[in-house]
């Protein structure tokens, strides 16, 4: 484990550790510790990072993208079992609890981390702070929603970013001191690096023409752990394809699972014309430029959801439920599951012009992150 110095002991500051772990993390973390910086004499932070993703290309690359600083602690806990991952967090994490003795720790999203640095962090008698809180896929196979669970149920400050998400925690019980409406962190992003990622050269690069081309991200087990469900999807991508080239930047789970199944015909490499194009994992800004300029976005993401939204870009959603459904209410996606009929009629809809624009929820206007400062700020009495 890699250490820095401590918080400054100054008792007239707000000392915070906040926790990344996971590529969407560094994306909603990124606003938070700018909106930080903006209060030095009232707070002081440093960055904890699990190692959770890392990949270079699927997390370390983020920092340089999005502007953060390398993180003051690397936990390096790498991957493995949900309860392998989950116990080395904890056992890390809490040396990191008890040599830097925050008031408060910050978790965003949804993935072990946020769970695992929560749960330590309460058993000391720490504050902690969910960004992200009250999304609910109803759907227990997924760790997500574990992950959810169980986090909010803990936690003293829940950061919604929409009236779903404060309707579900109400009807949990959660009082509603607790609940602060800020909006969308992930949006702060976009819409900050929303214009130097259109300054990029990625269409000329790879042969693309702005809304000829889908963009796609596949990476869920119930997608991609079981042939006849990866087959069938892929079946259905080679289909829309024909009409649509696909640039897919291809998870290294996914990949694993495509070549183990002996799927990998159905896959193209190198720039090509029609088919499914497979990349690297991309860095934010390239895949920004990409799906700002697509015809359409096929995924199993969560945050994806919500991004094309903002861009007014049609997404078709792989999955069988949502914890995002603002998305499906007021933006762009549709949820269709996994099955090939119902995919290829999403897409049909789409390039027959047949989906809605959409509209951007409320609060998602890139003043998510200074409304959580000041919030945390005001009800510490700082």
């Amino acid at each position: 484990m890699k250490n820095s110095s401590s918080i400054c002991e100054n008792l007239r500051h707000l000392r915070i550790v906040n926790v990344v772990g996971a590529r969407p993390n560094f994306m909603k973390m990124a606003p938070i510790i700018e909106a930080m910086n903006r209060y030095p004499e009232r707070i002081r932070h440093i960055l904890v990072h699990t190692g959770q993703h890392y990949d270079e290309k699927m997390s370390r690359a983020f920092f340089n993208d999005l502007g953060m600083p390398r993180p003051d602690i690397d936990l390096e806990v790498g991957s493995g079992s949900h309860a392998e991952q989950t116990a080395r967090i904890m056992v890390e994490f809490e040396k990191v609890c008890l040599r830097e003795k925050p008031d408060l720790v910050i978790v965003v999203g949804d993935v072990n981390s946020t769970m695992a640095c929560t749960i330590t962090a309460k058993k000391l008698g720490i504050r902690v702070a969910h960004v992200e809180a009250g999304l609910r896929s109803r759907d227990m196979n997924m760790p997500e929603e574990i992950n959810r669970l169980c986090t909010d149920v803990l936690c003293d400050y829940l950061f919604t970013t929409d009236r779903f998400a404060n309707e579900n925690l109400r009807n949990e019980g959660v009082p509603e001191k607790k609940i602060f409406f800020v909006g969308n962190v992930m949006i702060d992003t976009l819409l900050k690096h929303r214009e130097m990622a259109s300054r990029l050269n990625l269409m000329d690069q790879w042969g693309l023409e702005p809304g000829k081309y889908a963009t796609l991200t596949l990476h869920r087990p119930s997608n991609v752990d079981d042939r006849a469900t990866l087959e069938g999807i892929l079946e259905a991508l080679s289909e829309i394809a024909r009409d649509l080239p696909i640039v897919f930047p291809i998870h290294p789970r996914t990949r694993k699972m495509v070549e183990q199944f002996g799927l990998s015909h159905r896959l193209s490499n190198g720039n090509q014309v029609r088919g499914i194009w497979v990349t690297e994992p991309l860095g934010y800004l390239e895949f920004l430029h990409l799906n700002m300029n697509a015809r359409m976005v096929l995924t199993d993401s969560g945050g994806l959801q919500e991004e094309t939204t903002v861009l007014g870009v049609p997404c078709i959603t792989l999955r069988e439920n949502t914890e995002r459904p603002i998305t499906c209410e007021e933006g762009t996606n549709v949820i269709v599951g996994n099955r090939k009929e119902n995919i290829l009629a999403a897409a049909r809809k789409v390039l027959q012009g047949g989906i809605s624009q959409g509209k951007v929820p409320e609060k998602w206007d890139g003043k998510a992150a200074e409304r959580i400062v000041k919030a945390l700020l005001a009800v510490e009495d700082l």
